[in-house]
């Protein structure tokens, strides 16, 4: 088991949208376009993620949980590494419930999008100084 963390920010704009994804970017703006986006300022991103965890998620053996903390609040999502996996975007982390691979991508085949993230968590991650935790650990 391998696990690192990334420090994210809410913002005004966060709507968590999206049935298909939830991306979290390094970016500090955020346009009412990026409905899949639940966190800005990032501290990393695909490409500067944990050298081992790297590694591990470019597998399609390994299974992959992110649980996303803000406040007292928690929400797990599961899916899967895969051997397609680039992870070189500088920028942004996504998984994704779909099979698609792009650099951003970290994980298909999750069972849960930016959508399904709790309400109340949505309404906190709307206020730029919640911070947020997204801890992936990859088996």
């Amino acid at each position: 088991m391998v696990q690192d963390e990334v420090t994210f920010y809410g913002h005004p704009n966060v709507q968590s949208l999206h049935g298909k994804t939830i991306e979290i970017t390094k970016e500090e703006r955020l346009t009412l376009r990026g409905d899949c986006i639940i966190g800005v300022r990032a501290n990393k991103a695909c490409s500067t993620l944990d050298e081992t965890l790297r590694r591990r998620l470019v597998s399609s053996d390994s299974t992959v949980r992110v649980e996303i903390m803000v406040g007292n609040e928690s929400f797990v999502t599961h899916g899967r590494g895969n051997d397609r996996f680039t992870l070189q975007n500088p920028h942004d982390i996504v998984i994704r419930k779909t099979s698609f691979v792009c650099p951003r991508t970290m994980s298909v085949r999750c069972d849960k999008a930016s959508s399904d993230v709790p309400r109340n968590m949505v309404l906190m991650l709307q206020d730029k100084d919640t911070k947020g935790i997204f801890r992936i650990t990859v088996e």
